[in-house]
């Protein structure tokens, strides 16, 4: 089936390397900035700098602060560092005076086997389709999983690693350089889950290189009350759950545990016993805590392997 993106138009009709465009703000992705729980003053200081892209650009020249437009977002999978660039999108819209165009690069679809053909793509994307939304009016990107367009290449061997990919980072970082000269408008979002792996030109030219952590306990059990007053909102029952003396030694036991996966053990959960998984009202803190405890001894990943 070809799925109708938000913006009206088919995914097929979206320019090639292109995964999503939408008009910000929009109500989801304000939904998933509210479920990240995350310090409340990194999650201030981001928004802030988002905001000083479209206000601070336009007043002042690049050679007296040069901005790029870039935000660089790094952290541990699971740590909700994609949502938390969707998220901020939508919240920096509510400042603009014009709502801008959100767009999701994929940037898989960028790569190629055939030399020459991952720089020319690059090239097109950023320096045509890009250009041409920039033109209209404000446009935030989100690069998830920079690394794989900006790798670094002091790591790569000529050898081993295609010219291509070399030429491909060369074109993304001049493509940087020519929108921060010619457009004010325009955010990029970037995500990388291995900093290391990312060119050090690339890091040089964003304005903002967060490190987004694991949850801390306080952060762990914001996740765990949010996860299961979300599910009792459809089997009231389980709220019981946050006054069991087995939810504090939970929130210990998830120590590790990043925010994706935490959600992901209250399902896990009800997986234990029949009469959870065909009634998930009789979910109790000792289901979770087995899950969680399998998760950090691996024994749920070993019993999947085995299966």
């Amino acid at each position: 089936m070809n799925k109708i993106t938000t913006s009206g138009k088919y995914a097929s009709d979206l320019a090639p390397g292109i995964l999503d465009e939408r008009k910000l703000p929009d109500a989801s992705f304000d939904r998933v900035w509210d479920s990240i729980i995350l310090d409340k003053e990194l999650k201030d200081r981001l928004l802030c700098q988002a905001i000083l892209n479209f206000t601070i650009r336009k007043n002042v020249g690049r050679e007296v602060i040069p901005m790029h437009g870039v935000i660089l977002l790094v952290g541990q999978p699971g740590t909700g560092k994609s949502s938390l660039a969707r998220g901020l999108a939508s919240q920096v819209a509510k400042h603009l005076s014009s709502g801008p165009t959100f767009l999701e690069v994929e940037p898989h679809g960028l790569t190629s086997s055939a030399m020459g053909k991952t720089q020319r793509a690059v090239t097109e994307l950023l320096g045509s389709t890009i250009s041409e939304y920039a033109e209209q009016g404000p446009v935030i990107v989100l690069l998830d999983e920079v690394e794989t367009l900006a790798t670094d290449r002091k790591k790569l061997s000529m050898d081993a690693n295609p010219i291509d990919v070399h030429r491909a980072t060369d074109a993304v970082l001049a493509q940087l350089d020519h929108l921060a000269d010619r457009y004010d408008n325009l955010l990029f979002i970037a995500t990388s889950n291995f900093e290391g792996a990312v060119d050090e030109a690339f890091i040089s030219r964003s304005d903002l290189v967060l490190q987004i952590p694991m949850p801390n306990a306080d952060a762990r059990k914001s996740i765990l009350e949010d996860t299961i007053t979300g599910l009792a909102r459809k089997y009231p029952s389980v709220k019981q759950i946050l006054h069991d003396p087995d939810f504090a030694r939970l929130v210990v036991a998830t120590d590790g545990i990043d925010g994706r996966q935490l959600r992901k053990l209250v399902a896990t959960a009800c997986s234990f016993r029949r009469e959870t998984a065909v009634d998930p009202s009789k979910l109790t803190a000792a289901d979770i805590l087995r899950a969680a405890k399998l998760d950090r001894d691996g024994g749920l990943a070993a019993k999947g392997k085995g299966a």
